[in-house]
């Protein structure tokens, strides 16, 4: 499924300082540059070697799965699959970081798998999982919430936001310590890459410099003397960029994402909208009165959403998608949407209807990912000081 300045140590134990905020984040889009070559839907495609490279990227079962996570993430998981080592989760432990609906929770976590499916991701090719199958997830972020300061949470934006929306007496911890499982779910995988929206730089940061403080602390020589291999205890992960043009704005305003948390459900075409509610969607979504249609025109965000949409659905150009006018669009938009979300859904419904499929690939995906998450725990719980467990046979 995402600049900051901390407070780390080095390796001879002395206090030192990470570069300040800006500087941070200097380097951070450096390193985003860098890495957008690396998606396989960009211009460079990296040739694959005998030890690929990992990537992990999930999704909340909370809401409907729209337009802006389809281009924004699942779609272009299918691409890296391909080239990649990819763990793709559902990350149904964050989706509880604010009130939801019980009985929900369990149904929305087979939809969004059955969605990852559905929209090509590859069992064969990925490890598909649901997050608290793995319960390394949850014992590693205790570990890393022991060296985690509480001010580095406290500067996160989106809990700020979060938070403030919900009221401070309404806010659980999770929502102030959930940075710290993504966290986890990064580490555990000793993952390479991790693909990221703007909105979720930050949180990367923060796994970077958790990354390295830990490696500071309980790495190198202190870990060899404990019995452990010395070195580095986690791989520090980098940014991995959706290409330009992925990032889908909502129907009701060209200026705010797409997002499941939007109020109104007309804001968003979700990837199960029967095709009436798409071409009421699209009816009814909001334009502008200049005449024709245009890109990268500040003063008409709705009208630059609407044609990136078409051109990322049908595959049209620039120029063949704006010498049209509103009335003349519309129902190419819809169709277009139409034919493409078809047949999806038609595939969502299959694997819906196979709850037996759709559980053996769940467990096994749990089992591979279970493989990599305890060796690294393991590695852990020794650099950190713990007894070994001895597992013992009963007989």
């Amino acid at each position: 499924m995402s600049v900051s300045h901390f407070a780390v140590l080095s390796s001879c134990c002395r206090p030192r300082f990470a570069p300040s905020f800006r500087s941070r984040a200097s380097a951070l889009r450096s390193r985003i540059r860098c890495c957008t070559t690396l998606t396989s839907t960009s211009s460079e495609t990296p040739t694959p070697t005998s030890v690929k490279k990992r990537v992990v990227s999930g999704v909340q079962p909370t809401g409907s799965i729209h337009l802006g996570n389809y281009f924004g993430a699942i779609k272009n998981w299918v691409a890296l699959q391909n080239v990649y080592d990819t763990l793709f989760f559902i990350v149904d432990l964050h989706a509880i970081t604010l009130p939801y609906d019980t009985q929900q929770l369990s149904k929305a976590t087979r939809s969004t798998a059955a969605i990852y499916l559905a929209c090509g991701v590859d069992p064969s090719k990925a490890s598909v999982f649901v997050q608290s199958h793995v319960r390394a997830h949850v014992e590693l972020m205790w570990l890393l919430s022991s060296t985690t300061p509480i001010g580095w949470l406290n500067k996160m934006i989106q809990f700020k936001e979060k938070s403030r929306k919900a009221g401070d007496e309404e806010v659980g911890v999770a929502l102030l310590t959930y940075p710290v499982l993504m966290a986890s779910d990064i580490l555990l995988y000793q993952s390479d890459f991790v693909p990221v929206g703007e909105d979720q730089k930050q949180h990367l940061e923060l796994t970077r410099d958790l990354a390295e403080r830990v490696n500071n602390l309980y790495g190198g020589r202190k870990w060899k003397k404990l019995g452990g291999r010395g070195g580095t205890i986690f791989k520090v992960p980098e940014p991995l960029i959706p290409p330009a043009g992925a990032r889908i704005m909502s129907l009701t305003d060209g200026l705010s994402k797409m997002s499941k948390s939007a109020p109104s459900d007309q804001s968003r075409i979700n990837i199960l909208d029967p095709k009436d509610l798409i071409a009421n969607k699209i009816k009814r979504c909001k334009t502008d009165s200049f005449p024709g249609l245009e890109f990268d025109n500040s003063e008409r965000p709705e009208c630059n959403n609407l044609l990136s949409i078409y051109q990322l659905i049908s595959g049209k150009t620039k120029e063949e998608c704006q010498n049209m006018n509103w009335g003349a669009f519309k129902p190419l938009l819809t169709d277009a949407l139409i034919d493409h979300l078809h047949p999806i859904q038609v595939r969502y419904e299959e694997i819906m209807s196979d709850s037996g499929y759709l559980d053996g690939v769940l467990a096994q995906g749990a089992r591979n990912a279970a493989d990599i998450a305890d060796s690294t725990l393991n590695n852990v719980y020794q650099a950190m000081g713990f007894l070994k467990r001895l597992i013992i046979d009963a007989k």
